[in-house]
Order: structure tokens, then C-alpha cells, then sequence
């Protein structure tokens, strides 16, 4: 199969290629220089060249707090650049996976999101052009896949973990926030099961993230015991404290969802495997990086 994979400078589209390559299937890589989202012209014209058998758009604006300053801009990528896209893969009658986020829905609450949960209610820019993202496919297509993805990190580009071990090594106090509770998604796995998904026909919206909840407070204790564990003992309790604080003590522009727990009971029902725990993504992720 062929597969044109947008955004491949970014975590995922990296991961996404390399998977795709795995499996002898043949990927087709386009970042900004290959193929402007937001030109129809580029799109159409690098797409019908290709001749791909689908899409998996995995390019986007992701800066969160930029984005609350220049919502065009935002929403020229996130949503026109989507649906340029969509446009293409129905005049072609191809499949369009797209890569979409928790920020789509409200984030109150304890309750798992379902990812057919039609009542979407974006906090921010970022999550409401990514939701305006998802009508335009839905609006447009019928082999589609929507896949909504969270805390992701993966080893091309800046992540959480990243951010912590370079804090841990400055620092013998840091403060994280503790009342925001999701699911950390490690690119490696989740390109597995993307690829697995885009190989079947069973379309739909799907949330995918890595087993278990934490809260981001959590997540940074399990990455330093963790590091501590392979012997860079800077990350130890000796040697650094964290702590756990509220969200309130780390204003920020765009708001932020406090409930990202989503539910992944659809991918077992349509038999698709789901990604290993968290815990588990971090001790292999933290071996492939150097620190």
C-alpha cells in the first residue's frame, strides 16, 4: 500500500514513515517544503502525483499558547488545510486518517470522552480549529478515520519527558501540576496501531493513547524514578523534590483541560490491539534517548 504521510518533521509523521517502512508498505513523506496544507494548488498537485491508496495527516499547529494570538493563522492550517486534504482524498476515493487531540471536547468533568460524544465544546483555539478539522472530514468523507491522540511524546522533537529530565538536571525542587489527569501517548506505539487501522476499512472516530491515567504531577515522578532506576541518580529523591500543584499556579493563555481521560473501548471492539501502559512506553522511550 501507499500512504502519503503529512508532517513528517513532527513526532508522529516520523514514527508513522518508519512503521509504514516496516511493514513493506510504501510511505511518501511531506513536510511544509513538499506540500503547503494551505494552498489548494500545492495539495491537489503533490497528492494526484503521489497516487497514494490514503492519507494520514499527521501535520498541524500545535504551539497551544501561540495560537490563542493569531486564530487565521491557526485555522488556515488546523482546519482549511484538513479539509484540503479531505477534498482530495474524495475526488480520488482514497482513505484520509487525521490526527486529532482531547482539546476538542470540553475537559470537565471525570468522565471518560467517547469518541463518537457529539457534544465537542473546545477550551481553546488550538482544539477548536482541530474540531473544525474533524467536520470538514466528516462533512466531506466517508472513508475516513479520526484518531484523537494526548500528551504525546516520541523521540523527533520536544516533548514533556524531554522538558523534565533537562529541568532535573538544573533544578533540586520543581513544582507540576496535579489536577490535570490524562493519558501520556508514546509515538512508537501509537504508529503501530495508526498503521495497523489504516490497513482495515473499519472507519470511524477513534481515541488512542497509551494504557493507564495519571495526572502530569504523576507522570514527572515516573519518569525521574525511572531515570534514577538506570543509574543517572540526579533524578533520585536525594537529589531532587518534586511537587505537586495546582493548575491555577501555572496561568496560561490558552486554557487547559483539567479531564482528558478518553475511552479506548472502541479499538478493542473493532479488534484493533491497544498500546501497552504508559509506565511501560516511558522505561522503553527513555532507553532510546540520550540524557
Amino acid at each position: 500500500m501507499k500512504v502519503l504521510v503529512t508532517g513528517i518533521k513532527g513526532q508522529l509523521g516520523h514514527d508513522v514513515v518508519n512503521e509504514l517502512t516496516k511493514r513493506n508498505h510504501t510511505p511518501i513523506g511531506v513536510d511544509i517544503e513538499e506540500m503547503d496544507i494551505t494552498d489548494m494548488a500545492s495539495v491537489d498537485r503533490v497528492i494526484k502525483e503521489a497516487a497514494p491508496d490514503a492519507v494520514i495527516h499527521c501535520a498541524a499547529w500545535t504551539a497551544v499558547d501561540a495560537a490563542e494570538d493569531c486564530i487565521d493563522k491557526v485555522r488556515l492550517v488546523n482546519a482549511t488545510g484538513t479539509e484540503n486534504i479531505a477534498k482530495v482524498c474524495k475526488e480520488l476515493d482514497i482513505k484520509m486518517m487525521y490526527i486529532s487531540t482531547d482539546y476538542v471536547f470540553n475537559g470537565e468533568g471525570t468522565n471518560f470522552w467517547e469518541p463518537d460524544d457529539l457534544d465537542r465544546q473546545p477550551l481553546n483555539v488550538y482544539g477548536q480549529t482541530k474540531y473544525e478539522g474533524e467536520i470538514a472530514i466528516e462533512r466531506l468523507l466517508t472513508k475516513y478515520f479520526i484518531v484523537r491522540i494526548a500528551w504525546v511524546f516520541g523521540i523527533n522533537g520536544k516533548n514533556f519527558i524531554k522538558t523534565m529530565l533537562n529541568l532535573g538536571k538544573t533544578h533540586d525542587k520543581l513544582t507540576v501540576v496535579n489536577d490535570q489527569i490524562g493519558s501520556p501517548t508514546y509515538t512508537f506505539d501509537l504508529a503501530r496501531l495508526l498503521v495497523d487501522m489504516i490497513e482495515t476499512d473499519k472507519y470511524g472516530r477513534y481515541h488512542a493513547t497509551n494504557e493507564g491515567i495519571c495526572s502530569w504531577y504523576d507522570f514527572a515522578c515516573e519518569i525521574f524514578r525511572q531515570a534514577a532506576a538506570m543509574g543517572h541518580t540526579e533524578y533520585d529523591a536525594d537529589h531532587l523534590t518534586v511537587t505537586p500543584v495546582s493548575a491555577d499556579e501555572y496561568p496560561s493563555k490558552a486554557k487547559r483541560p483539567s479531564n482528558s481521560r478518553m475511552s479506548k473501548e472502541k479499538l478493542t471492539e473493532n479488534g484493533f490491539e491497544r498500546l501497552p501502559t504508559w509506565q511501560d512506553a516511558v522505561k522503553r522511550y527513555l532507553k532510546e534517548i540520550e540524557f
